[in-house]
């Protein structure tokens, strides 16, 4: 991936002239403002390089070509993608870059560096496709004088397919693209589609507990896990791919989410589903946030949820309409026009927008879809039809290059999502939004506060905010400090997770104390403790700071 941002060197993104003027508008931008510039790779401030003495160890265990310390491999290993790490990387922070990158290929390799590292007091960041929003794979030294980042783009390996049981052993380095492929030769699907699909992998996906966008049927990763392999400094643990056990504590639960603080996990044994053979994605118009999330409740409590369900509220509704508006030419903006005001006459004027999908044999997403619709009619929904919902899917994984495009012309835009029971979305909503904008408006910067529901549960659903502002020139870093501390203390406050699927990482570790208690940290810490006696693994993610 590009050092300074998302995808590969080649992708052009741009905003149309419309979307910009729109943004114009609500952030209240100086379209005479000069733009930030992004530095050039060799203006890139570097921390120092890993020791010979370091080097050649490392080098005996992988070979020599899988030990690097070129700048550019340095600075790409130097930072994940929150907004945090972007706005670092672009003005040409990468003091805390890691002083070599070492690519095992194997068990045995991990095995071998981790004991190494361990003996000489070096830091260890395991690294997947450095996709993390919240400070996960930052090279954090913390005690130590060197750290290196352990890339698993190596290990990229289908290990073992059993089909008649429907279940795949992974090795952690494949990418989602890479895994689909796979699996789809032997007909199957991980199913697993988080907007990160094109780079992450599925040691990240298990490490990070992460859900895709439609976890609502698949499954979150957790769930769809059933064994796992991992290196520590202390030995090897693992959890056998059992259907179900009572052997005591369910392992796999200490390692799931861990995010390499423990160990790095080397395999994953993954429930995986016969491939779908139709998939039908569409739009449904509901008047209000709060009557699209009755719905939604009555889908999942009904048994009629569809795969993908995700519910924007009224703001993120209207800049979906304001960008969709820019698109298609006149005839496209007829229809549009034509199905406001029948929306408008229906009571819909100013409501929200809901994709749903369902994917599977043609005949079961037909039953499926026809008992999902029903629901969402009798609860006031109105369908707007596929084209809305085939434009989703089309561009499911656009936002973070949207994103690039956001701060190229200065706008500050980040991410947050939580989840809460059903009975308290609309306050918990309501609590994030208004921390939000009363944080940013305070520092003299209007911003745009989005939220859409996007996984369903029996007991409650997700809640995924997104919200853009002008950014501070020269106090970036303070601005997002500010949002981000007061929309987290609300969430807190408010009943929520601190995070859903975005994981602990460095971001969220402050208010972790608030999620589990101190007793749960002081048995986080114990676990950490036993695993990894010197605390080189991922230092400074998941756990507070301090005692």
């Amino acid at each position: 991936m590009r050092w300074w941002g998302w995808g590969s060197e080649g992708h052009e993104g741009g905003l149309p002239q419309a979307a910009e003027a729109f943004l114009v508008h609500e952030l209240e931008l100086d379209p005479r403002r000069p733009l930030p510039a992004r530095v050039d790779l060799e203006d890139v401030t570097l921390s120092h390089g890993a020791p010979d003495e370091l080097m050649k160890p490392l080098a005996d265990v992988v070979g020599n070509a899988n030990v690097r310390a070129d700048r550019l491999t340095r600075v790409a290993h130097a930072a994940g993608k929150s907004y945090p790490n972007l706005v670092r990387m672009r003005s040409g922070d990468a003091s805390e870059a890691p002083g070599a990158v070492v690519y095992p290929g194997s068990h045995a390799e991990v095995d071998s560096i981790l004991a190494l590292c361990a003996r000489t007091g070096t830091a260890v960041i395991p690294f997947g496709g450095g996709t993390s929003v919240v400070g996960g794979v930052d090279p954090v030294r913390g005690a130590f004088a060197n750290a290196i980042s352990l890339d698993l783009g190596r290990m990229n390996r289908v290990l073992g397919v059993d089909e008649r049981s429907l279940t795949a052993t992974l090795s952690p380095g494949m990418t989602g693209p890479e895994t689909e492929t796979a699996l789809g030769r032997r007909g199957l699907t991980l199913g697993h589609f988080p907007q990160s699909f094109e780079f992450a992998t599925i040691g990240g996906f298990v490490a990070t507990r992460s859900a895709g966008q439609a976890s609502t049927g698949y499954g979150r990763i957790d769930e769809l896990l059933l064994g796992l392999r991992c290196a520590t400094p202390a030995g090897e643990l693992v959890s056998k791919p059992l259907p179900a056990s009572a052997a005591g504590p369910d392992l796999r639960e200490l390692l799931v989410g861990s995010e390499g603080t423990l160990g790095v996990i080397t395999e994953a044994t993954l429930s995986v589903r016969r491939s779908p053979m139709s998939r039908r994605y569409e739009a449904w118009s509901f008047p209000g946030f709060e009557a699209g999330t009755e719905a939604f409740r009555s889908l999942e409590q009904g048994g009629a949820a569809p795969d993908v369900a995700r519910l924007s509220d009224e703001e993120e509704t209207r800049m979906s309409l304001a960008l969709a508006a820019s698109r298609g030419g006149r005839r496209a903006a007829l229809t549009r026009r034509a199905g406001s005001a029948y929306l408008t006459m229906r009571g819909h004027e100013g409501g929200c927008i809901a994709i749903v999908g369902w994917e599977g044999e043609a005949a079961d997403v037909a039953r499926r879809r026809g008992l999902s619709a029903r629901l969402l009619r009798r609860t006031g929904g109105i369908s707007l039809g596929q084209g809305p919902g085939r434009s989703w899917a089309r561009g499911r994984y656009a936002g973070p290059y949207l994103r690039d495009d956001l701060l190229d012309r200065g706008v500050m835009v980040e991410t947050l999502e939580t989840a809460t029971e059903w009975s308290n979305v609309r306050s918990l909503h309501r609590s994030i939004a208004l921390a939000l904008r009363e944080a940013l408006a305070g520092r003299g910067t209007r911003p745009l506060v989005m939220c859409h529901i996007s996984h369903l549960y029996p007991s409650g659903a997700s809640l995924y905010f997104t919200f853009l502002a002008r950014q501070e020139t020269g106090a970036e870093i303070e601005q997002w400090r500010a949002a981000k501390g007061a929309a987290t203390d609300a969430i807190v406050a408010a009943g929520g997770t601190v995070t859903h699927h975005h994981a602990v990482g460095r971001d969220h570790a402050p208010w972790m104390r608030a999620e589990v208690g101190d007793l749960g940290i002081e048995l986080l810490r114990a676990a950490k403790e036993r695993l990894d006696p010197r605390g080189v693994m991922n230092p400074g993610k998941l756990l507070p700071a301090g005692g």
